[in-house]
């Protein structure tokens, strides 16, 4: 992809940002569990990147996907995984359904705030019961008058305990799984939800909860576009997060090989630098070029992404192999560290922790395979057939 001066400017401003206004506090933010979402949300808002591809009319920067991916990638820079997360939650995740089939109405009420910084917004998708499988969602959503009435749970809910609103998914009828979801908005101080923080291995500084929606009523008036249309609204949001979720690492697995090849070249065992052994800095190699072709396919689907083709197929690449490459870069980079490797402030210990969660979010790396063998017609019952139509897509 041909990278143009104002994608430049971008990294710049986003880079620099990361440097002032974030790894300063990750620590911090670290050892407290938590970080200021509004705070930081209004900051970036101010500098207009939380609405880079959304319409100027919502305060956006009306710039293509592109740009956002470019933004992705810089928080890579961040020196942990919970804050970039978070913010491709606001950016990525919890908004596109809601800036491509949301009323006017909701725009301006939800859309604009966030894309401001001034509100906080978190995805109601995962369950107790079902994480990757959205078909198998419970939360229910029964019409009664103008409203809706929500019952249910939601799981792993990043922004969780802070976001002032919710892009929720709920069965609103008894049909088929696939047709019977709406997304809907739920303001998060709305009677009958209550939250509860959620202990993790890693990604400490990010915010997680579990949701509870006992009798909640909302106004009907919040469903996001169709409804029934909810799981394919949502499947299409997957495509933008799992696109972000690769692009995201791209720079976060680059800075661990930075890091690993500066601490080797310092580090001396038996009398030379750790690095000056062949298996060392052969292995560094093959894990650079592991990334740069990881670089390549995500921007590949970025662009195909861009010119408005189906790129499942890819965005399910990318995403599986971001995942996998998290955990084998930060495994090989933590053994070169030796036990400096082990200690629980090590920035590759931290990366170690945060980047497991990368093969089990917005997808599990099973759910990308099954997608990629469907797609090639190599899974039960599909067949040459099915690959060559997709293929036609493209």
């Amino acid at each position: 992809m041909l990278f143009t001066p104002e994608h430049d400017a971008l990294r710049h401003t986003v880079s620099r940002f990361v440097e002032t206004e974030i790894n300063p506090h990750v620590d911090a933010w670290e050892e407290a569990e938590e970080f200021p979402s509004h705070m930081l949300f209004r900051k970036l808002g101010d500098l207009g990147l939380l609405g880079i591809k959304y319409d100027p009319a919502h305060g956006g920067l009306g710039l293509d996907f592109s740009y956002s991916m470019v933004m992705a990638e810089e928080l890579g820079l961040i020196a942990c995984g919970g804050v970039p997360m978070a913010i491709g939650v606001q950016t990525d995740m919890a908004t596109p359904a809601l800036n491509r089939f949301a009323t006017e109405d909701l725009k301006k009420a939800w859309l604009a705030p966030t894309i401001a910084g001034d509100m906080v917004a978190c995805l109601g998708v995962s369950e107790p019961g079902g994480g990757s499988d959205v078909s198998a969602v419970k939360t229910s959503a029964r019409r009664d008058g103008g409203d809706f009435v929500i019952n249910g749970t939601k799981m792993w809910i990043t922004n969780g305990m802070k976001a002032d609103w919710c892009c929720l998914l709920a069965n609103t009828s008894d049909g088929p799984v696939h047709r019977n979801k709406s997304l809907i908005v739920v303001p998060m101080d709305a009677k009958g939800i209550s939250r509860q923080k959620i202990h993790k291995i890693g990604m400490n500084s990010s915010d997680t909860a579990q949701l509870f929606f006992d009798e909640v009523r909302v106004p009907a008036s919040n469903l996001i576009g169709q409804e029934g249309m909810g799981f394919t609204y949502q499947m299409l949001q997957f495509q933008e997060e799992r696109l972000w979720a690769a692009a995201n690492t791209i720079k976060a697995l680059d800075r661990l090989i930075d890091l690993t090849i500066d601490y080797t070249r310092e580090r001396t065992v038996f009398g030379k630098p750790v690095l000056d052994n062949q298996v060392v800095h052969f292995r560094l190699g093959e894990l650079r070029t592991e990334v740069e072709a990881l670089r390549a396919l995500t921007w590949s689907a970025v662009e195909q992404y861009v010119a408005g083709k189906d790129v499942t197929r890819l965005a399910s690449m990318a995403k599986l192999k971001c995942g996998r490459l998290m955990r084998e870069v930060a495994d090989s980079c933590l053994q070169y560290w030796g036990g400096m490797g082990y200690t629980r402030d090590n920035p590759v210990s931290r990366a170690f922790r945060d980047g497991r969660l990368a093969s089990i979010g917005g997808g599990a790396d099973e759910v990308m395979l099954g997608i990629i063998a469907k797609l090639e017609g190599t899974a039960p019952g599909t067949s040459n057939r099915q690959k060559n139509a997709e293929s036609a897509k493209d």
